[in-house]
């Protein structure tokens, strides 16, 4: 079985090998795994641009290559029109190619890959949406099409769209699906963290206004100037980070913010293990990886109420959810460390639940995907 992938996701070309943003790859493995081939649809980058990348170590059939663009120039619109012939032309050939196509969505790329899989409905097709699903978000328009093309059981055939988290109304082809990190093997016992000491917070993600890194840091000087010992261990890269570093240098915070870079994901593990909360008031997301993550390791995640955060913490009961009201959200931080025996159950509950998604089961889907 042929597989493409459709995706905005770079493919980065280094010394005659090919990397791709980490996380991304290591989920491309298990799909390539249960493949005779594999080809991509997506741009090709000289350099990471500060990505955290990992090798790809599964041979690629072949590569179609995307070409990328933004207009803000009319020379840029010539090109615009030039490269979106060259995109649709080289989908159309990647489809013919495969006999399982995989849109990764959304995104540009995604918003192509859309388009053209609707000329072909007798090839099996699945959809990876990662942005956030929910019918009522505020979201650009491109995002707003490319999920009704794929919810449109008339437009778009012999499609499964998977989704995060679960969504009334939904047509009969979305799929609640999830993101896995761990495996089986790595179900070790969790050492319940005890509030009688310094109390760590960690983030972990991109450092980009989207995430809202600096919201975090100002919550967590809060609670130290109102007498809380604690600190926050900020794990990630981005364009927020000289606006952070400033931040933490006028306002004397380098004591308890700390700021560690991208790290591998064995350092990410201990972090998290070593962690009593994790946090991301993030402004929108597909399924956040660092809050299934830590709930993993015993952290109590606090979070804000976008895509579906709210049915991962079980609308509080697994987890802080935010109001991004500063005050109350402070409050909310205060109260459960002031509260032990809560902490403990809702770490206990985030356990129980985030232990159920892992790698293993996550193969086995995929593999009745590509199956069907």
């Amino acid at each position: 079985m042929k597989l493409v992938v459709i995706s905005s996701s770079p493919l980065v070309e280094k010394d005659g090998a090919y990397s791709a943003y980490s996380p991304y790859i290591k989920e491309m493995e298990i799909w390539a795994r249960h493949s005779d081939k594999i080809a991509f649809f997506s741009p090709i980058w000289k350099s990471d641009n500060g990505l955290l990348i990992s090798k790809v170590n599964f041979p690629v059939t072949q590569l179609f290559v995307a070409k990328e663009f933004n207009i803000k120039s009319f020379s840029e619109i010539i090109n615009a029109l030039r490269y979106s012939f060259h995109n649709f032309y080289h989908l159309f050939a990647s489809m013919m190619w495969a006999d399982h196509i995989h849109l990764r969505c959304p995104g540009n790329i995604g918003l192509m890959g859309c388009i053209v899989q609707l000329f072909f409905p007798w090839k099996p097709k699945t959809a990876k949406y990662a942005g956030n699903w929910d019918p009522n978000a505020i979201q650009p328009w491109a995002y707003k099409l490319q999920r009704w093309i794929l919810s449109n059981t008339l437009l778009t055939k012999n499609m499964q769209v998977l989704v995060y988290g679960e969504w009334e109304g939904q047509s009969k082809n979305i799929k609640s699906f999830f993101t896995a990190s761990y495996t089986e093997s790595d179900k070790l016992p969790v050492v319940a963290r005890k509030l009688v000491s310094c109390i760590s917070v960690v983030f972990v993600g991109t450092l980009s206004p989207g995430k809202r890194p600096l919201y975090a840091v100002q919550l967590i000087e809060a609670l130290s100037k109102n007498g809380i010992d604690i600190t926050l261990s900020i794990y990630g890269h981005g364009k927020e980070l000289a606006s952070l570093q400033q931040y933490i240098a006028e306002n004397s915070l380098g004591q308890i913010i700390l700021l560690k870079g991208n790290q591998p994901q064995e350092v990410i593990r201990h972090a998290y293990i070593a962690s009593h909360f994790v946090i991301l008031p993030s402004r929108s997301e597909g399924w956040p990886k660092a809050i299934a993550e830590g709930m993993f390791w015993g952290c109590v995640p606090i979070a804000s109420r976008v895509s579906c955060l709210a049915n991962m913490l079980d609308n509080g009961n697994r987890g802080l959810l935010l109001n991004m009201d500063f005050e109350q959200d402070t409050n909310l931080i205060r109260n459960a460390i002031n509260d032990p025996r809560r902490y403990e159950e809702i770490a206990a509950k985030g356990i129980e639940w985030s232990r159920k998604y892992t790698l293993d089961l996550f193969e086995n889907e995929i593999k009745a995907l590509l199956r069907r």
